[in-house]
């Protein structure tokens, strides 16, 4: 076939040696099998994203580090420069996030290298070699499906403890490989520590795979593994091997709303006072 544009550079440079096929489109990313001596990979190629897309990410991105304080400003404001530090940003979040998954065995594709904008990992195969299909593609024996349910579980448990957050997994971001599922697509990883919809996000991870292999399984749809595993996440108590049950006791007592209002209204006076302290502070020197 034609060599893509994007991938003639990692030809030339001799990175890889050719490309095989299309593998995937999507909006963010379109996905090449090439051959690099032996070895038959995939070449993640990302897409330019308008300005549309950015604001769609700002969640996902809160709390990640950038090299300097001239890039957080930029992305802050949203100037073209910023824009191009925040798309920079986005891409190599997935590199960055596979080698660190797969040092703690997350079950992900292996990484390959990321040259000039082109993520190189391992390819995804099935029984028969042929690429792997999704997870919300194939049907599954109950056994199967509580199997694959608690694979998961513990490979989400493992990203927590190193305070890491899928943020968009699906039934359609879990490929099904001849040795079990693997998680694939990392651009928007989050931040557990540092992003404040952190709880939110793994929550609807976890919810999000309960949901589908529920449907094999209909006793996975009464647990709460997400609930669980952030409660000892905030505790500092959660560990790889955590032995989690799916069992989650909810707090229905009542909020005190009155109090929280004179703690935040208190919190409110006190930055007033400082505030003012430091301009008298400012006008007498």
């Amino acid at each position: 076939m034609k060599t893509p544009h994007s991938l003639e550079a990692l030809i030339e440079e001799g990175v890889i040696d050719e490309v095989l096929r299309p593998l995937k489109s999507g909006k963010e990313a379109t996905i090449h099998v090439v051959r690099s001596g032996t070895q038959v990979l995939c070449a993640k190629v990302y897409k330019d994203m308008a300005q549309r897309s950015f604001q769609a990410t700002t969640q996902y991105q809160e709390g990640r580090r950038v090299r300097g304080s001239r890039q957080a400003r930029a992305m802050r404001k949203s100037t073209k420069y910023g824009r191009r530090e925040q798309h920079a940003a986005w891409k190599n979040a997935e590199a960055d996030a596979l080698y660190q998954l797969i040092e703690v065995g997350v079950r992900v594709p292996k990484p390959h290298g990321y040259h000039n904008g082109v993520l190189l990992m391992e390819l995804v195969t099935d029984a028969e070699g042929n690429s792997a299909p999704r997870l919300g593609e194939v049907e599954l024996t109950a056994d199967t499906a509580r199997s694959f349910h608690g694979e998961l579980i513990a490979d989400v448990v493992r990203m927590l403890c190193v305070g890491l957050i899928h943020g968009d997994l699906s039934a359609y971001n879990v490929l099904v490989a001849e040795a079990g599922p693997v998680i694939i697509d990392f651009p928007q990883v989050v931040s557990a520590s540092r992003n404040n919809a952190a709880r939110e996000m793994l929550l609807r991870d976890v919810h999000n795979l309960r949901d589908c292999l529920g449907r094999f399984a209909p006793e996975l749809n009464a647990t709460h593994y997400g609930e669980e595993m952030w409660a000892l996440y905030e505790r500092g108590e959660l560990r790889p091997d955590a032995g989690l049950t799916g069992q989650f006791l909810f707090d229905a007592r009542a909020a005190d709303v009155g109090a929280v209002m004179i703690t935040i209204e208190d919190a409110r006076h006190e930055a007033i006072v400082r505030q003012r302290g430091r301009e008298e502070a400012a006008e007498r020197d």
